[in-house]
């Protein structure tokens, strides 16, 4: 915990937490392709999913809603058929 003093004697206590963010935020806008047996695990235990792009997290949104992220999207058009 950090102490920060300003001006005149009142103290003012600041809870300093790490930044946990793993890139730019475009990650957030985009619906992203992941293995499929591993949808229901998350679905049901909250177990972070890891995407084609390398994008992990524990998904809360309808990705119906979002387009398809571009990353995953390339990765996956560039395997071979009948790898996803």
């Amino acid at each position: 915990m950090t102490e920060v003093v300003p001006a005149g004697d009142t103290k003012v206590e600041s809870d300093t937490r790490p930044d946990l963010s793993t890139g730019d935020g475009d990650h957030e806008r985009f619906a992203h392709y992941v293995l499929k047996d591993k949808i229901m695990d998350s679905a049901v235990n909250g177990t972070p999913m890891v995407a084609l792009c390398g994008k992990v997290w524990v998904p809360s949104r309808d990705p119906k809603r979002f387009p398809v992220c571009p990353e995953c999207k390339e990765i996956f058009e560039s395997l071979p058929d009948g790898a996803g």
